[in-house]
């Protein structure tokens, strides 16, 4: 449960985008010179995502792994508005 922000992307957010550039699937903790000193670590999930939209108030992303597993999915997140 939380909330969302459109913005643009900061400095630092464009850094963080050019250092995983190369990077398909994966999931870490970033070097601590580029955490927020008051966030304290900075961890980064890639992998590759279905969406499918429910109606214009909820959309699901479905993350699925590389290797074709047909178990499902490994992680769902779900967004709805209110």
């Amino acid at each position: 449960m939380g909330y969302g922000v459109k913005r643009e992307p900061t400095d630092d957010d464009l850094n963080v985008m050019q250092v995983l550039h190369a990077v398909s699937v994966a999931v870490g903790v970033l070097p601590n010179e580029m955490a927020d000193p008051h966030d304290g670590e900075l961890s980064y999930m890639r992998a590759h995502f279905e969406r499918v939209i429910g109606s214009k108030d909820s959309e699901t992303y479905y993350m699925m792994m590389p290797d074709g597993n047909v178990n499902g999915p490994e992680l769902c997140v779900f967004f709805v508005r209110v």
